[in-house]
C-alpha cells in the first residue's frame, strides 16, 4: 500500500512512462463522462488530468482568471510548465465554464497534437442519448483517424469487457472501507484511484489483484467517528490525510475522483456505442445534470447506510458553482435525515488553508464523536 500512496502523487509514474518510451500513445481526459473503453480499444491509455494539489498558479492566471476553480488552473499550470508534455492529446469536455476554460486556455497555448470536443448533454432523455451516441461515434472517428488504429465493435466490445470486471474489481476494494471494521483508508483509496486512471489497464490490473490480496483481514483501528466524503474534483491525497489524521475515518464517498467515477456504472451490454452512452449519461453523478438531483441524493443516502457514517463533509473548492449551490441543499436534505454535515469550502491546494481546515474538522469531530445510530436507520430519498 505504501507503494501506491508514493505512486499515485506522481504525474508520471515509472510504469507509464515505461508504456511512452515503447511507443504507447497517451491521451489526457477530465470528466467521469468520458468513456474509456473507447481508448483502450484502440490500445490508446486514458489519462485522467490531475493536479495533485499544486499550489503555485502564476502562469494560469494569466490566461485563466483568478475567480475561477483552483483545480483547473492548478492543471493549466502543469500543462503551460511542460509537466504534460508526454501526453499526445487532449480530449475535452463541458463539465463546467471552469473546465472548459482550462481546455481551452491549454489548446491555445500548449498547443496539443491531437484535441477534440466531446459534447455531454446536461438532460437525459431519448434524444440527448441519441445525441450522446453521435458524439461517440465523433470520438471513435477522430481517434482512429489520428493515431490510425481501427477501433471496431469486437475491439470495442472487448473493451467493455475488460472494463467491466475492472469495475467491480475496484467496487470490491472500495466497499472494504465501509465494513464494521474497514480495512481501507480514505486517503489509500483516493491514491488507488489516482492511479488506476493513469496506468495502462493490464498492468493495474495486476495491482488490484495484489491490492485485494494485501488488505484482506486488515482492520483500521484508533479513528474517532466514520465519515462520508462528498464534493467537487477533489485529487489530494493529502487533504483527506489531514482529515484521518484528526480522527475523521473516510469509510466512503461521493466525489468527483471517487466512487462517482465508477460505482454506478451498469455492465455494458449490446451495441457498444449506444451502450456506452446509455451506461455513462443515465450514471453521471455530477450536479452539471440538471434534473437528476434525486438519484445523486440517494447515491449517497445508500452509500451512508452502507458504512454506517458518523456525518459527511461537503467539500468544494472556492469559485465552484456546481456544488457550492449544490451542497447547500445537500446539507438540508442530509441534516433532515439525522446525518450531521460539515460544508468545507476551500481553496485548491493551499497549505496555507490547512490551519482553518483542520480547525473546522476538529470542531466537526468533537460534535459528532462517538456517535453511532441506534438501531437500522432508513436514509431512503423517499419522494425527494
Amino acid at each position: 500500500m505504501e507503494e501506491i500512496l508514493v505512486l499515485a502523487r506522481e504525474l508520471i509514474a515509472p510504469r507509464l512512462r515505461e508504456w511512452r518510451e515503447s511507443g504507447g500513445r497517451v491521451v489526457g481526459y477530465s470528466c467521469v463522462a468520458t468513456p474509456r473503453e473507447i481508448f483502450d480499444a484502440g490500445g490508446i491509455l486514458p489519462y485522467r488530468i490531475r493536479a495533485l494539489g499544486k499550489p503555485e498558479r502564476d502562469h494560469a492566471d494569466a490566461h485563466l482568471s483568478r475567480f475561477n476553480c483552483g483545480f483547473c488552473r492548478a492543471c493549466l499550470q502543469l500543462a503551460l510548465e511542460g509537466a504534460y508534455g508526454f501526453l499526445d492529446g487532449l480530449v475535452e469536455t463541458n463539465g463546467c465554464d471552469h473546465l472548459r476554460g482550462m481546455f481551452e486556455n491549454w489548446s491555445g497555448t500548449a498547443t496539443p497534437r491531437f484535441f477534440h470536443y466531446l459534447k455531454v448533454p446536461h438532460v437525459v432523455s431519448e434524444e440527448s442519448l441519441e445525441f450522446f451516441a453521435e458524439e461517440l461515434e465523433l470520438l471513435r472517428e477522430a481517434l482512429s483517424s489520428h493515431f490510425q488504429v481501427d477501433i471496431g465493435d469486437a475491439a470495442l466490445a472487448e473493451a467493455v469487457r475488460s472494463a467491466n470486471l475492472r469495475r467491480e474489481g475496484m467496487r470490491r476494494l472500495f466497499s472494504l472501507r465501509e465494513m464494521e471494521h474497514p480495512a481501507l483508508k480514505g486517503q489509500e483509496a483516493l491514491a488507488v484511484l489516482l492511479l488506476e486512471s493513469s496506468l495502462p489497464p493490464g498492468v493495474f490490473d495486476g495491482f488490484l489483484r495484489e491490492l485485494l490480496e494485501e488488505v484482506r483481514g486488515r482492520e483500521i483501528t484508533g479513528y474517532r467517528a466514520r465519515l462520508l466524503l462528498a464534493g467537487s474534483a477533489t485529487d489530494e491525497p493529502d487533504l483527506v490525510r489531514e482529515i484521518e489524521d484528526l480522527g475523521g475515518l473516510v469509510v466512503t464517498d461521493a466525489m468527483c475522483y471517487g466512487t462517482r467515477a465508477f460505482w454506478k456504472l451498469p455492465e455494458v451490454e449490446g451495441e457498444p456505442v449506444h451502450a456506452l452512452a446509455e451506461a455513462y449519461l443515465r450514471h453521471l453523478l455530477c450536479p452539471r445534470m440538471f434534473d437528476d438531483y434525486p438519484s445523486r441524493l440517494e447515491f449517497i443516502l445508500q452509500a451512508a447506510e452502507r458504512a454506517r457514517v458518523d456525518g459527511a463533509v461537503l467539500v468544494y473548492n472556492k469559485f465552484c458553482d456546481l456544488h457550492g449551490v449544490e451542497n447547500v441543499r445537500l446539507r438540508l436534505d442530509l441534516e433532515e435525515r439525522g446525518i450531521p454535515v460539515l460544508v468545507l469550502e476551500k481553496e485548491y491546494g493551499s497549505a496555507a488553508d490547512l490551519g482553518r481546515i483542520r480547525t473546522r474538522v476538529q470542531a466537526f469531530l468533537e460534535r459528532i464523536a462517538g456517535r453511532r445510530p441506534s438501531g437500522k436507520r432508513s436514509l431512503s430519498a423517499g419522494g425527494v
